[in-house]
Formats: C-alpha cells, sequence, structure tokens
C-alpha cells in the first residue's frame, strides 16, 4: 500500500523544510504487533466466556459462575492480570448506569468494563478498542435460556483483551482504552454510557474501534475466506450544524468525514503490516439498517467505525441452540475461527498502536486556492511537550472519485504549504501528522467536516 502513497513529482514553493529527511516509511515494530496476538489465548478467552451459559444483559448478576455478573468480574480481573504483568500500567474500571428501553422493560443496571493505558506525553488523546460483553438467542427478552455468544461477540471481547496483551508491552504517547461493553444487544446502551463518560470527562477522543463479530471466516453464502475484514464508516457526521452542510456543500466532504478517514487510515496500516490481510472499507455506518457499539460515539461526533468479519452466517446470530433439518443453530465455539480472530486482533493492534505512536491529528485545517494554478493548506501545530515525537506533515490528495489517498508529499515541520500546479477544483485534499519513527496520524480533510478536534 506504501506504494500508492509515493509523492507526484510536483514543485512546490521552496522551503527550508524540503531539506528534511522524511520519517522512515516502515515501523520495525508494527510488523512484530501485527503478528503478536495469539490464537490460542483468543480461544481459551471465547471458551471462558461461552462457559458463563448466558451473557445477556438482564441475566444472573449474583453467581460466580454464570450469567453477565460472572462475566463481567472475569472481564475485570483479567484486565489486572495484564496489568499486573506490565508493572500497573492499566486503570481498570467499569462504567455503569441504569437504563430501561423498549428492551429493558424494568430498570437494569448496565455495568462494562474498561482499561486505560496513558500516554506519556498526551495522555487527554484517547484511541479507543471495544467488544460486546452481552449475548442473547432468538427472543431478545430470553435472559435465561444458554446463549453461548461464541463469535457474537465472546470474540470481540477476546480481541480486545488480547490487544491489551500485546500493546501494554510497549508505551505511547498518546492513552489507549479497552473497553468491553455490556447491553449492546439491549439498544447499545453501554456504548451509550461509555461515550457519554468520555465526553464528560472532556476525552480528545480520536478514534474508536468497534469489534464486534472478528471470529467467523464462513458464510451463509458460502464462501470461506480468512483473509479479509470489513470496516464500516459513516459519512457526514451526525453532529453537523446547518452552516456546516452549508459549507461542505460547496467544498465537498460527503466521503471525508473522520470516520471516513480513520477507516482509510486502517486499511492503509492494515494491508501494510498483518500478513495476507484485504481490508474493505465499507461506506455505510453499519450492516444494512443494522447497528454497533461505536454508533453512540459518532451520535456525540467521536470518530468511530466498526471492524467485523466479511463474511457473515446468520444461522449463528442471535439463534435459539437447536439443530433442524440436519442444520445447526445457535453461535457456539465449533464455528469460531480462532486464527482469523487472531488477525482481526492484529489489524486493531496495528492501527492503535500507529495512532497512539503518531502525532495528534492536524487541527484547524484550511484549505484555498479557488481561480488558481495552486492549492495552499494551513494548520496548527501541538506544543512540543504535547507532541515531543512530531516530525512534520505530510500532504495528500486523490482525484474526487477515489476511495483512497493516492497522491502525498512530505512537507516537514511546518504549518502552511503550497502545492504548485495542483489545481483545487480536480482533488480533494487533507494533511497527516507525522512521528519521527513514521508513525502517522489519519489524514484530515479541511473544514469542519473532516475534523478530528482540536489539541
Amino acid at each position: 500500500m506504501r506504494a500508492l502513497f509515493t509523492a507526484l513529482a510536483i514543485a512546490a514553493l521552496p522551503t527550508a523544510a524540503m531539506a528534511q529527511t522524511p520519517p522512515p516509511a516502515e515501523i520495525p515494530a508494527l510488523h512484530d504487533i501485527a503478528v503478536a496476538p495469539s490464537p490460542e489465548r483468543i480461544e481459551a478467552d471465547i471458551a471462558t466466556l461461552v462457559g458463563f451459559g448466558t451473557r445477556h444483559t438482564l441475566s444472573e448478576t449474583e453467581s460466580d459462575t454464570r450469567g453477565i455478573g460472572a462475566a463481567r468480574r472475569w472481564i475485570h480481573a483479567e484486565f489486572e492480570r495484564i496489568s499486573a504483568a506490565c508493572g500497573g500500567c492499566l486503570e481498570v474500571m467499569y462504567v455503569s448506569d441504569t437504563v430501561t428501553g423498549a428492551r429493558i422493560p424494568e430498570p437494569a443496571e448496565v455495568v462494562s468494563v474498561i482499561a486505560i493505558q496513558r500516554g506519556t506525553a498526551d495522555p487527554n488523546r484517547y484511541v479507543l478498542m471495544s467488544g460486546d460483553i452481552d449475548s442473547r438467542v432468538t427472543d431478545v427478552l430470553n435472559a435465561t435460556d444458554d446463549s453461548p455468544g461464541a463469535n457474537d461477540n465472546a470474540s470481540g471481547v477476546a480481541g480486545t483483551l488480547e490487544a491489551a496483551r500485546v500493546l501494554t508491552r510497549h508505551r505511547f504517547p498518546a492513552t489507549i482504552v479497552y473497553a468491553a461493553l455490556a447491553g449492546e444487544e439491549q439498544g447499545l446502551f453501554g456504548g451509550q454510557i461509555l461515550a457519554a463518560h468520555a465526553q464528560r470527562e472532556g476525552w480528545r477522543l480520536q478514534a474508536v474501534l468497534n469489534n464486534d463479530m472478528i471470529g467467523n471466516s464462513a458464510g451463509i453464502n458460502g464462501v470461506v475466506d480468512n483473509t479479509t475484514a470489513r470496516v464500516f464508516a459513516e459519512g457526514t457526521r451526525m453532529t453537523e450544524t446547518a452552516q456546516e452542510a452549508t459549507q461542505r456543500r460547496f467544498t465537498g466532504g460527503e466521503v471525508d468525514s473522520p470516520s471516513r478517514n480513520l477507516a482509510r487510515y486502517i486499511e492503509r496500516i492494515g494491508e501494510q503490516y498483518v500478513p495476507n490481510l484485504d481490508v474493505m472499507m465499507v461506506y455505510r455506518l453499519d450492516r444494512f439498517g443494522r447497528g454497533g457499539h461505536h454508533r453512540p460515539f459518532n451520535d456525540l461526533g467521536y470518530p468511530g467505525v466498526r471492524i467485523m468479519e466479511t463474511n457473515e452466517h446468520y444461522d449463528r446470530q442471535h439463534q435459539d441452540l437447536r439443530n433442524e433439518d440436519g442444520r445447526h443453530y445457535g453461535d457456539t465455539l465449533a464455528y469460531v475461527d480462532f486464527d482469523y480472530a487472531a488477525k482481526l486482533t492484529g489489524l486493531n493492534a496495528v492501527a492503535l498502536a500507529g495512532m497512539a505512536w503518531a502525532p495528534p491529528p492536524p487541527a484547524d485545517v484550511q484549505i484555498e486556492g479557488a481561480v488558481s494554478p495552486d492549492t495552499t493548506l494551513r494548520w496548527t501545530r501541538p506544543t512540543d511537550a504535547q507532541a515531543p515525537e512530531l516530525a512534520g506533515y505530510r500532504i495528500y490528495w486523490r482525484l474526487t472519485t477515489e476511495p483512497q489517498w493516492t497522491h502525498s508529499r512530505w512537507v516537514g515541520d511546518v504549518t502552511e504549504f503550497t502545492l504548485e500546479n495542483v489545481v483545487i477544483d480536480n482533488y480533494f485534499f487533507g494533511v497527516a501528522a507525522v512521528a519521527d519513527n513514521g508513525a502517522e496520524s489519519p489524514v484530515v480533510f479541511p473544514g469542519a467536516a473532516g475534523s478530528f478536534g482540536g489539541y
């Protein structure tokens, strides 16, 4: 994929920055991180979660062996074990609230488990990976029957735990959050509660990677494929104002929300570092008419995507356990591809590490060049204390019909650059911040439509 980002030989205004040597194009540690997730550990974690019988949001909370209470206490203890192995590098906590809804007829406490790996230089900048604790059978209110939820979504929780084991071996300038969210099947409540918590606490949350079903490689369509993954990302952000929509109408940005550029980032870094994996971007919030735990974060304006398997098997989702006419129904351990789940965990891990090692995405990105042969971009720079690893910036551009950034130019540690003879009308543009080790932020499209927020 890096070959797609080679710079065009286009003359630009001479600056001292151009004499700077660009950071390396490869980060050796990311190759190691990509293959570090263990299928055996993921299998053991999924088996443990399945062993709680049911993890329905309204299931047993007092038992130590059955129900969602036992499951969340085990997850909390597992995060504590991971923290002990890294010298106490995780802050492990419960985040909860009491809710009611169409699928929660009586008030119930929805309790999620999160572990926070604090950044060394910019701890209030967050990237987050999540999976869902809860499971269900055919009747969404059936809280008593066995509901293994092996793929949906013990696989996402196991991947989140394994990513924590891998990434806590390293230190990063930004903060990483590992989240096991409850209440997804009953109305995305765990995500709502944590998103509200992030907003109250003033987190500069710049990426949410929601993992919902990452362990099925054999689809109901007959396709067996362990080499692709999907990343779903919404277009215009939910919080866009009428004024911002009017500006976007004239400047573009419909396909360059921060969530879309987060998806492009995941595709690029995943295909660069994860062996034998192609990443499919899907220009949609989620599967057709459906939803996931990234949506509550999108609702508050945070960049968020859903990462999942490419070929689903609907007989193994939201089904009572049974066999009919020689056909198995139910989400059981026997149908999880643990090697595939490890591969998608590696995808998450390299994306989280790449963003957490990178400087913050450029803020206040502006562009001008109407009725001119040249295009000029401007942005603001964080302080040296906030981004000690900042080497400089890379400008990207692509034809307006291209899904991925195709051209780039390293411009050094500047806050303004003019591309001569690159006409603004013909391309979309963006800017990424680059660290000394080569780690890049997601590309930021100019204006409110593409903003990842300030510093």
